[in-house]
This record gives C-alpha cells, sequence and structure tokens, in this order.
C-alpha cells in the first residue's frame, strides 16, 4: 500500500473542520447582517464573520457583464451607408406615391418632381446597398430563389420590380423634348402612355418599398429592433410619405400641392405615433431610443416633423414658406432614419438590454406555469 499523501490529509481535514463550523452557525435569517446595512462589524461568528478573525463577507452588486468583457450580441457591422439606404428608400417611395398623385389629379409639377426625384433615390439606394454587400454579384445572387419568409429577400424582389418600373416613368418625362416627327417623334407618342404605366406601377410597389426595411430590422436579434417589430413598419411608412411631401412642398408651386400637404399630415402622424410608442412601449428596451445620440435624433425629428407640417397648412399660399417646411420634413425623415438606426446598434453594445428581458420573459413563464426555480427555463444567452 502506498501511503496517503500530505496534501490529501490537509484537504480532508480542511473539509471536516468547514463542515464542523457550518453546522455550529445560527439558522434564524434575522441574526444575518443584511447587505448595504449601516450596523458596525459584527463579533464573533454570526453576519458573516469566519471564526478567528477576518474581513466581513458582503455580497458585491450585481453588475450586467459578458465574458471578457464583450458584448453578448454581435453589434451590427452596418455602417452609415445602410442608415442611408433607409433614408433613399423611404424617399423613393414617398415620391412615386406622391408621383401618382400628381398623375392622377393632374398636376404636372407634382408628378415630374415624384418622378424623377424616384429615380435618383432607387438609384442612391443601389448605390448604398451594393457598397455594403461589397460585389454587385452577391445582389443578383439574392434573385435566385424567393424566400416569402426572408424580408432580405422579399426586398431585393421589391427593389428588382421597383426600379424598373420608376425609372421608365422618369425617363417619360423627357417626350415633351423630343421632336414631333421620325423615330424621336414615335417615341415622344410612346413614352407618355408607358410612363403612365411604369408610375402607377410604381406607386403600387412603393407601400412595400417603403415598409420592408422596417420588417428587415425587426427581423434582427438586435434587441431595440427586435422587440419593436410592430412599430418600425409604421414609422418608417410615415417618414416615407414625408419625405415625400417634402418633395412637392419644394417643387411644386403652392396651387398644386395640395397633395403634398395631405402627404405630410398623414406622414407626420404615423411616424410620430410609431416614435411615441416605442420609447414609451418597450419599457427598458425604450431607453436607447431616448438616450444618447439617437434620443437627439429622434427629438430633432420630430420637432422638425411638426414644423414642417406645421409650415404647410399654414403657409399654403407662400412658396417660401413651402420649400422651408418641404427642406424640413426632408431632414425629419433623415434624422429620423438614423436615430433609429443608431439606437438599435445602442441596445446590441449593451449586455443589460439582452439580459434583462430575457430574465423577465423567464420569470413571467415561470409565474404562469407554475414551476419551481429549478425547473424553469434558464435565459439563453
Amino acid at each position: 500500500m502506498t501511503p496517503p499523501r500530505p496534501v490529501g490529509d490537509r484537504f480532508r481535514r480542511f473539509r471536516e473542520r468547514l463542515a464542523a463550523e457550518g453546522s455550529d452557525q445560527p439558522q434564524a435569517s434575522d441574526e444575518r447582517l443584511s447587505v448595504g446595512s449601516s450596523a458596525g462589524p459584527p463579533t464573533g461568528r454570526r453576519g458573516g464573520r469566519r471564526k478567528g478573525g477576518g474581513e466581513e463577507l458582503r455580497v458585491p452588486e450585481a453588475e450586467f457583464t459578458s465574458y471578457y468583457g464583450r458584448p453578448i450580441l454581435k453589434a451590427p457591422v452596418w455602417k452609415w451607408d445602410i442608415a442611408a439606404y433607409l433614408f433613399t428608400g423611404g424617399l423613393a417611395a414617398g415620391s412615386s406615391l406622391l408621383a401618382a398623385g400628381g398623375q392622377l389629379t393632374g398636376r404636372p409639377a407634382l408628378r415630374r418632381a415624384g418622378r424623377v426625384t424616384a429615380l435618383a433615390a432607387v438609384s442612391a439606394s443601389a448605390v448604398f446597398l451594393i457598397r455594403d454587400l461589397g460585389r454587385p454579384a452577391r445582389f443578383h445572387h439574392m434573385l435566385r430563389v424567393a424566400k416569402p419568409t426572408s424580408p432580405m429577400s422579399m426586398g431585393t424582389w421589391i427593389l428588382t420590380a421597383y426600379g424598373p418600373a420608376a425609372g421608365l416613368a422618369a425617363i417619360a418625362e423627357a417626350a415633351g423634348a423630343l421632336p414631333g416627327h421620325g423615330p424621336l417623334g414615335l417615341a415622344a407618342r410612346v413614352l407618355p402612355p408607358i410612363g403612365h404605366a411604369a408610375g402607377l406601377l410604381a406607386a403600387g410597389t412603393a407601400p412595400a418599398l417603403a415598409t420592408y426595411t422596417g420588417v428587415l430590422l425587426a427581423d434582427t436579434a438586435v434587441p431595440s429592433w427586435h422587440e419593436a417589430y410592430p412599430e418600425l413598419p409604421v414609422i418608417f411608412a410615415g417618414s416615407a410619405l414625408a419625405s415625400g411631401a417634402g418633395v412637392g412642398l419644394l417643387a411644386a408651386p403652392p396651387a398644386q400641392a395640395g397633395p403634398a400637404r395631405r402627404m405630410a399630415v398623414a406622414g407626420a402622424a404615423l411616424e410620430l405615433y410609431g416614435a411615441h410608442r416605442v420609447e414609451t412601449r418597450l419599457g427598458l428596451l425604450s431607453e436607447p431610443y431616448r438616450l444618447g445620440r439617437p434620443g437627439r435624433l429622434l427629438r430633432a425629428g420630430r420637432l422638425l416633423t411638426a414644423t414642417g407640417v406645421a409650415g404647410a397648412l399654414l403657409g399654403r399660399r407662400s412658396r417660401l414658406v413651402g420649400a422651408l417646411s418641404g427642406t424640413a420634413l426632408l431632414a425629419a425623415s433623415v434624422l429620423t432614419r438614423f436615430g433609429i438606426f443608431s439606437g438599435g446598434v445602442a441596445s446590441a453594445r449593451d449586455p443589460r438590454y439582452t439580459v434583462v428581458p430575457q430574465r423577465a420573459r423567464v420569470d413571467a413563464r415561470r409565474a404562469g406555469m407554475d414551476l419551481p426555480a429549478d425547473r424553469a427555463d434558464p435565459p439563453a444567452v
């Protein structure tokens, strides 16, 4: 037989001594020193002081940290170009709706401004999207399948349907500058009806273009985006209408700007309602939309939206006031998109916005199923 090891004997004696000391401790909870108590240090072995003296044991305050100080979620790698893409996509959609309104009500200034702006905005959207993808071929690869459950796949097909229609509608505006004879004369006669049909097709696709980006953000694991899934499409739809109305107020004379003013009121109502909901309904996850840079952007956006709508309604006979109101609405749409984008990124970087809501859901599930603590599902961190 081999002799017992000294280290093993020491550990065994140490464990037995700890067990003996634990049996001597009082069991009444009122004899323990509460954390953060103002009472002085206890004497003897009660209140967390070890036998023979030593430092008082206190429970440290909980801190929301993660392994090696890294965030629990990987923050989105998207940069400012995606936030700009959110704005230009909404601007294109709102401009197509404005152009369709001008087309159906016989307001050529609104129709022309809306069609040209829609083509410019969707072209800028394509540039921002391809810049983020890194290679243009990746956009083409997305067209290999159509997956209704994927907002990215549906967004690719929406852009594919909207872009050519908006382009044809804008090109048709050049028909008036073509000569009336020869091949160009034929083009001058054919382009207006083609532009009419293309403009209506673009307007029919515009609501999906304006709102799919909100669904795309809510489909991610970013806490403040994911929990705001009912409000983000509403905010983006209102922002698209407000930006389209801003184009109409800037480009059209007051006599033709009636549809733009009505669009401004509708868009501001949707945008302000959605923004108020995300800042009040989400509880802890509303904080990223109220604090820091996102909070400043969203507050400025609300102020500019209200200013633009007030100017559009009160200064309906002044071209200058209309232009200033349109500029305010466009700036408000930019600030709103960047504020929503920044708020989501901020929520992904702080572990608190991931851990606390998950614990609350686990507690609610445990209470609803009447399960003991050891049988409840742990938070999926």
